[in-house]
């Protein structure tokens, strides 16, 4: 087990990534502390970790209220003793033409994904510090590597992200406390879903689709959290101010071109 008897928070873990990346650290031998703000669904994904006989608490926090962020640090310190992995994957995603983005929009994106991911941060560095380790890993975006229209928001929040693990990963590296960002491309969760909902020929978005992902799918959760282990484990020791990308090679490919899009299908 790559994480075993270690303490992990992750945060928005009620759906989605953030739900895998606790499953997967659970079975890996963490104990988890699932943060959400939506109790019901959060307290669920704890006890379903505990059924399958991993160690999970929940703990209902608004990772953008810094008075929710201390008292969710206070409690683990309380009941577990320590803080070794910090995984700051609550976020909003968010799409709109920059025109009609609000004051609101925009302090609702940046509160939840780059200062919640501060004040996380901020609330158990000291423990860190105490312990002379940790690792904090950041789920971020292939957004931080090339944009999309309709998002501004979203990707200033998640280059900011990506900038504030590089500067810490530097200020901490000597004190064995290790920072590093996670970004995952297109991925099967609800935005997927989603994608699919909307679309008004299948074949169409498909086909678009696989043109810019160059192994012609979308990535799984699991995947995406066996990344986030990796990453907070020990067989990443000697990795900080890193941003992985998840992404089946998207932000490697030059140009998608028809003829790309139809091998993609035909491996379908």
């Amino acid at each position: 087990m790559r994480l075993k008897d270690k303490v992990a928070i992750v945060t928005g873990t009620s759906s989605g990534i953030g739900l895998g990346i606790a499953e997967v650290f659970a079975e890996e031998g963490a104990k988890v502390v699932c943060v959400a703000r939506r109790e019901k669904e959060g307290e669920a994904v704890a006890e379903s970790i505990r059924g399958k006989g991993g160690s999970a608490v929940f703990v209902t926090c608004d990772v953008s209220v810094e008075e929710q962020v201390e008292e969710l640090a206070r409690r683990t310190i309380d009941d577990f003793g320590r803080i070794d992995v910090l995984v700051n994957n609550a976020g909003v995603n968010f799409v709109k033409a920059f025109e009609e983005v609000t004051a609101e929009d925009w302090d609702r994106v940046i509160g939840v994904d780059l200062r919640g991911t501060f004040l996380c941060t901020k609330a158990c560095i000291g423990q860190f510090l105490k312990q002379g380790s940790g690792s904090v890993v950041n789920i971020a975006t292939v957004h931080t590597m090339a944009c999309m229209a309709g998002a501004a928001p979203y990707d200033a929040a998640k280059w900011g992200m990506v900038g504030l693990t590089k500067s810490l990963a530097v200020e901490y590296a000597a004190r064995d406390i290790r920072f590093n960002c996670l970004s995952p491309g297109l991925i099967d969760t609800q935005i997927w879903d989603d994608i699919r909902n909307g679309a008004e020929d299948m074949d169409t978005c498909l086909a678009h689709w696989w043109s810019n992902i160059p192994m012609g799918r979308v990535g799984t959760i699991r995947e995406i959290a066996q990344a986030a282990v990796f990453l907070a484990s020990d067989e990443a020791a000697y990795i900080t101010g890193a941003n992985l990308l998840a992404d089946g090679g998207m932000t490697s490919q030059l140009i998608s071109t028809p003829s790309y899009a139809s091998k993609a299908q035909q491996r379908k």
